[in-house]
């Protein structure tokens, strides 16, 4: 009875299971989706950007690695200004400076100045990267580590060996090295690299986990985090390790400026874009911006294009300002704060303006709050 039932039920079940099966495939429910109903499923499922953000990271990876290495690998001279001292006239110059453009081909761009004192100032407000005067024994070089280690190794290097070749005498002086404990110069780039990712991660994660926050109260908890942070970077890099010793106010201000700039410029970037904000914001941070900075290679090794580039980005800007705080007391420049604050400014002034489309806030009464759950 038992089998006879399920053989019976199973032929029932057979047929009716045809027919629904039939009935099922062109009925409103079970007919086969066509290929735009197809796609409109798998565009309001998580797989789309689930997929778009596996495209995007492998992209952003290769991106990442290339800029870097285009930037960095191969550090090559463009244009090196260098101050050539024409009182007293140097013993054989124009052979060493011949030599040296030769050397550095055609890269080397003289200014000529009257004495030490003024080619000294001109170093010191980092117009020129070396100085070229007589000495007792021939040509005297002059090089500053601060202005970039890898420009005065560069020019250290061919002055030495343009001096074997044409017989001059060459001596060879870093006038401004770097601290003992930054020998490579490469600490101030790594604080304020620090701050501008540190910046832009703090951003996300007060969209993700404060997103009822009003815009006034967004800008000033990124102003708080920033001023923490800023403060939490110089003390590590000065009080914790002595790598570098900072003009602490100045240089905490400076991260500081760096941290709320970076937030700032994801903040809007997700008032116009919402959740795809993560790609201007790395774009122009960090696949653009710190490997044209000019922090772990100055700007006259970097193609020329990137060493143009970089002054007017947040990165190159706070690099410039850390640098000549640091090294170059007494020789300030506005520029790298404009640059900063003009990305702030313009920053919050789309974030406000447009505020109303960022994603997150919360009502303002009850009633609102209400109608809106």
């Amino acid at each position: 009875m038992s089998g006879s039932g399920e053989v019976g039920g199973s032929g029932e079940g057979g047929g009716g299971e045809g027919e629904g099966g039939s009935s099922r495939r062109h009925g409103a429910h079970g007919r086969p989706l066509t290929l735009r109903e197809r796609w409109e499923a798998y565009k309001n499922s998580p797989f789309l950007p689930a997929t778009v953000l596996v495209l995007i990271i492998a992209a952003a990876a290769g991106l990442f690695a290339g800029s870097y290495t285009y930037a960095m690998a191969n550090p090559t001279p463009h244009r090196i200004p260098a101050a050539l001292v024409t009182q007293p006239e140097v013993e054989r110059g124009e052979a060493f400076v011949a030599g040296m453009e030769k050397a550095l081909d055609t890269s080397l761009e003289l200014r000529e100045y009257p004495d030490v004192a003024d080619a000294r100032r001109a170093l010191d407000e980092q117009k020129v990267f070396a100085i070229v005067r007589a000495s007792d024994d021939g040509v005297a070089l002059d090089v500053a580590g601060a202005s970039g280690a890898s420009v005065a190794e560069l020019l250290g290097k061919a002055g030495l060996e343009v001096g074997d070749a044409t017989g001059v005498e060459v001596t060879v002086r870093d006038v401004k090295p770097l601290q003992r404990g930054d020998p490579r110069g490469l600490a101030l780039f790594y604080i304020s690299l620090a701050a501008v990712i540190m910046g832009f991660l703090g951003a996300i994660q007060l969209s993700v986990h404060a997103h009822g926050l009003n815009p006034a109260e967004r800008i000033a908890f990124t102003a708080a985090y920033a001023l923490l942070g800023g403060f939490a970077i110089a003390a590590a890099v000065d009080w914790w390790l002595g790598a570098v010793d900072l003009p602490f106010v100045q240089s905490w201000l400076i991260l500081a400026f760096t941290m709320f700039t970076s937030g700032m410029v994801f903040t809007m970037f997700n008032t116009l874009m919402g959740r795809w904000a993560m790609i201007p914001t790395w774009g122009v941070m960090v696949l653009l911006g710190n490997p044209s900075s000019g922090g772990a290679v100055s700007w006259p090794l970097l193609p020329s294009a990137l060493g143009h580039i970089g002054r007017w980005l947040p990165p190159g800007a706070s690099v410039n300002a850390q640098h000549t705080a640091v090294y170059y007391q007494g020789h300030q420049f506005l520029f790298p704060y404009l640059v900063l604050a003009a990305w702030a400014l313009v920053s919050c002034t789309v974030f406000w303006v447009w505020r109303h489309r960022h994603p997150g806030g919360r009502a303002r009464t009850p009633e609102h709050a209400a109608t809106a759950s």
